[in-house]
């Protein structure tokens, strides 16, 4: 291989952050600060500069900031990003030959006035020295403007002077000299990082947001009447006021009859039955039609605006899929896969069949036109409101398909989020969200013990997976009921929902089956809710006292008070002597929260936390004030050890505000309980 240019001797790699070897989008919101890092280096002693390079991809300039050493060859640099969308980074870096000339001058400089340093001392030949850096700043002066240009130009002279008459320099004013070089650096032989590497920007919204997810349908009071968009109206203020930010709504378009599910997923459905939301699709329309009984576009518009008036933002399900009525399977016939019988295949998951629901073909020949029908589906929706979509089972669609459609739906309009519904393998959940989903579901149903939790965890709030997965946390959806929340009574729901809304700053329940506790099965070993609202209307009663509800505003509103539960990078466990209680912290600033939960629903569990307490900034021995969230009470604690105690049937967390710096000349109450903290009745 013939070398291009061999005098380029600086190397850079393990520019991070990059997602996939810079095959995708590093993902931050707006406003954050992105810093880089880059292992730079060169042959010999030469010192280095260099610079981040960065730019929105609508700019046609690069911006740039100075690069620091950090410690062996590694670099580093940051930048705020102040628009959303997608951004552009990359590294350059130089031989710096008059920073290296200036610091082997000053070692000079020392020496000759050193006696330690013996014959070195009257062997360093400063004038010549002098000189080659007159003709450095020859050079830089070339590439300088305005009174920098004229101020090196008397720089030079005055070296040059300096050396014919033998005087050593002034060391202050060659460290002025420096920092105006520096600003005009000969980039002739200057190496740029290989790859330009891609930044999505975000709105806040998709680091934090609290999810409340009902079906219209079952909105109505009347006890005789069909749900509509104005009966959602009507509950908004309730949600708002639980602290919910996204209310999602399952499909709400036209319902197949053809082969229409009943009751518990009863492959016959009654005259009158609703079906089920996702076998989307009848004569009045398909994914861009609404189901009449809930109300008209105009009704829809009416509730999306009111829900912003309520601080609420509407996330619609948009499931790809149809059912046999849907009017594409007439009007393209060629999006489908047919049997050799000449019929439509309908979904299956052997030995589960789901005959009123058609999936569709990502091999067909009509690829584009499916493509370009789905992309569609969402770019109506948006026109009408909607900025949030949870897609149902991204991974049977190809994965082609989402990095193209995100990414041109963005184009146009960046502020929209995509929630991934993909309870698959690792991988492609992964690939899900580099291809450009917003947030994703997690395993976190299945993860229950504190190992298991503390593993996961750490796994998905960390660099790498961090740079490009959002965990969206649900105890409970319309399709899971773990057999935790089966099995453990109102003592589970409470740890779930506790866990879910401070191990991650998204999360979601599904109401409000999960606030009123309902936890019956279909039939032992299922997941699946019996009378389950997929298949059939319910009527809930919002009001009963066993309600969750208090809880679940105290939890939300602990949310939006404290800034370290708004994001999942400071996640940190720290170690308990009992395996049935969990312990963690968040920080963000001065706003420290740490939570000590226990995972049992049916005893008491008691611990000693050992509280790192160098992550925590406290000093050894240290008094600090913990003030639990959820009860109001302050306590005392003192070094790295501390004991809790949790009655799971009372209130089997705190959600702890520590204060790092305790005042004891303050009001706040300490109990008197040194290095405990418990609740009682």
């Amino acid at each position: 291989m013939k070398p291009v240019e061999g005098r380029k001797r600086v190397i850079i790699e393990d520019v991070e952050p990059q997602v996939g070897c810079g095959r995708y989008p590093t993902k931050r919101i707006l406003g954050d600060t992105v810093t880089v890092t880059a292992a730079i280096f060169a042959d010999g002693h030469d010192h280095i500069s260099g610079r981040l390079l960065f730019r929105h991809e609508n700019d046609r300039t690069w911006r740039s900031t100075a690069i620091t050493s950090l410690t062996n060859d590694l670099w580093s640099a940051s930048f705020i990003v102040d628009r959303p969308g997608m951004w552009n980074y990359t590294v350059e870096a130089w031989v710096d030959h008059f920073g290296t000339w200036h610091s082997d001058l000053r070692k000079r400089l020392a020496a000759q006035h050193d006696p330690a340093a013996g014959d070195a001392s009257t062997d360093q030949n400063i004038p010549l020295a002098l000189r080659t850096g007159a003709l450095l700043l020859k050079d830089a002066a070339t590439r300088a403007k305005g009174a920098d240009a004229k101020l090196l130009t008397k720089a030079l002279a005055s070296l040059q002077e300096m050396a014919d008459l033998a005087k050593d320099p002034i060391g202050e004013e060659l460290d002025n000299l420096v920092e105006i070089v520096n600003r005009y650096p000969d980039l002739v032989l200057a190496t740029r990082y290989h790859q330009k590497l891609s930044l999505w920007i975000d709105r806040e919204r998709a680091r934090f947001s609290t999810w409340y997810e009902l079906f219209p349908r079952s909105a109505s009071s009347d006890p005789s009447r069909h749900g509509t968009f104005a009966d959602v109206e009507a509950l908004l203020p309730e949600i708002a006021a639980m602290g919910f930010d996204v209310l999602y709504l399952p499909p709400i378009h036209p319902i197949g009859d053809s082969f229409r599910k009943g009751p518990n997923n009863n492959v016959v459905a009654s005259k009158g039955e609703p079906g089920s939301p996702w076998a989307i699709g009848a004569k009045d329309g398909g994914h861009t039609a609404i189901h009449k009984q809930l109300g008209t576009l105009a009704d829809f518009e009416h509730l999306v605006a009111t829900a912003h008036t309520h601080g609420l933002e509407l996330a619609l399900d948009i499931a790809f899929q149809c059912s046999p009525d849907h009017p594409w399977v007439t009007e393209h016939p060629d999006w489908f896969i047919k049997r050799p019988d000449g019929s439509i295949q309908y979904a299956e998951n052997p030995p589960k069949k789901y005959q009123d629901i058609y999936p569709l073909n990502f091999e067909s020949s009509s690829w584009r036109a499916l493509w370009q029908a789905l992309h569609d589906v969402f770019d109506y929706w948006i026109q009408h409101g909607v900025q949030i979509f949870r897609v149902d089972n991204p991974h049977t669609k190809a994965l082609p398909f989402w990095e193209w459609c995100i990414a041109e739906i963005h184009k146009k309009h960046p502020g929209a989020i995509f929630l991934a519904e993909a309870f698959t393998r690792p991988h492609v959940m992964y690939s899900l969200a580099k291809a450009g989903f917003t947030q994703s579901y997690t395993y976190f149903t299945w993860r229950n013990t504190s190992a298991e939790l503390q593993q996961y965890f750490e796994e998905i709030t960390k660099p790498p997976v961090a740079d490009f997965f959002r965990p969206n946390l649900w105890p409970n959806t319309p399709d899971i009921l773990h057999a935790t929340l089966q099995n453990g009574g109102r003592p589970a729901f409470m740890q779930r929902v506790i866990l879910a809304a401070t191990l991650a700053a998204n999360y979601g329940i599904y109401g409000p089956a999960f606030e009123l506790g309902e936890n019956l099965p279909a039939k032992s070993g299922s997941e699946e809710y019996l009378n389950s609202e997929k298949y059939e209307i319910r009527r809930w009663d919002r009001t009963a006292p066993h309600s969750l509800a208090p809880l679940i505003t105290r939890l939300n509103q602990i949310r939006r008070e404290n800034p370290a539960l708004q994001s999942d990078g400071s996640l940190h466990f720290h170690p308990v002597d009992n395996p049935h209680v969990l312990c963690y912290s968040k920080i963000a600033g001065n706003n420290v929260i740490m939570v000590a939960i226990n995972l049992d629903p049916r005893e008491e569990q008691a611990g000693w936390i050992d509280l790192d307490l160098k992550h925590l900034a406290i000093g050894h021995g240290q008094a600090f004030d913990v003030e639990d969230l959820l009860t109001g009470i302050h306590y005392q604690w003192h070094g790295r050890s501390n004991y809790v105690a949790l009655r799971p049937d009372v209130l089997p967390a705190h959600i702890f505000r520590i204060v790092r710096e305790l005042d004891n000349g303050n009001d706040t109450k300490l109990t008197s309980a040194p290095e405990q903290a418990e609740i009682t009745e």
